[in-house]
């Protein structure tokens, strides 16, 4: 069996930059929506906090919780946007025809996901920190451990997502944008999970971000960070992440196998 080699991933990465760097206007939503986004939440947690006494500081949690979430989303659209030039440009015959092996296309994706999430985390910050006086230094070393948990849980719904839309065709991807709005009620993005109901927090417990939150609201609010619970949460995601590409290998071995990826059309593959 083949190694995983360098020089395929980089040849992924590659392609995306070269997208990237011949149509500018992919660049911009990377940054534009989270602008957008930092600017709106910042202004409504300044509000908040003139109004509430600094009773509870809501630049930190809210600011902080919108900043945590916004970096998920980018990292599972990162993702399954690469993705998806393959789709829309019925690339997937040309690319699969090489001697390219599935883990080597998962890792140019997630390597290109990587980089361009890294991109509106900057922005992100920037803005946060010259607008709204919004510090992580607060959270310390825990900064590392929120970040990997991060990655690893929004390259896997990432991954997922692609699995399911390379098994059930291109009018499948309307199913993966709602998936981040879908999530964010369970894990308890903007409140405790204890304001839930007992069902809805069964489900919270097997999503890694609902860890995160928790413990990020505890530090801000100076009780212990719960780095318990953080553990089990990053466990979860890896495992997760490695069930996510084994799925997308499973689904692109039957796609060859019954000749599903040479009968891709625009509007179904089922």
């Amino acid at each position: 069996m083949r190694l995983l080699k360098a020089r395929p991933v980089a040849a992924i990465v590659l392609r995306q930059y070269y997208l990237m760097r011949g149509n500018p206007t992919r660049i911009l939503p990377t940054v534009a929506w989270v602008a957008i986004d930092m600017v709106l939440w910042g202004f409504l947690a300044r509000y908040l906090d003139s109004v509430n006494g600094q009773r509870i500081n809501f630049i930190g949690s809210l600011l902080g919780a919108v900043l945590f979430w916004d970096l998920f989303t980018r990292i599972m659209q990162g993702v399954t946007l690469a993705f998806f030039e393959d789709v829309w440009s019925r690339n997937f015959v040309n690319v699969f025809a090489t001697p390219l092996l599935i883990s080597e296309y998962l890792c140019g994706l997630v390597i290109t996901a990587i980089l361009t999430s890294l991109v509106g985390l900057a922005v992100m910050l920037l803005l946060a920190t010259m607008a709204f006086g919004l510090s992580y230094l607060s959270l310390g070393l825990l900064l590392l451990p929120y970040l990997l948990l991060l990655f690893l849980f929004g390259i896997a719904l990432g991954v997922l997502a692609c699995a399911m839309v390379l098994r059930l065709g291109p009018v499948s991807e309307w199913l993966v944008w709602p998936i981040p709005a879908l999530l964010a009620p369970f894990v308890g993005v903007f409140y405790p999970l204890s304001t839930l109901p007992a069902w809805m927090r069964v489900l919270s417990y097997a999503l890694p971000p609902a860890y995160l939150f928790e413990s990020m609201r505890a530090v801000l609010a100076h009780r212990p960070a719960r780095t318990g619970g953080l553990i089990i949460g990053i466990a979860v995601a890896l495992l997760d992440l490695l069930l996510a590409c084994w799925l997308f290998s499973r689904v692109h071995r039957s796609a060859v196998r019954t000749g599903l990826l040479a009968r891709y059309s625009a509007e179904s593959a089922v």
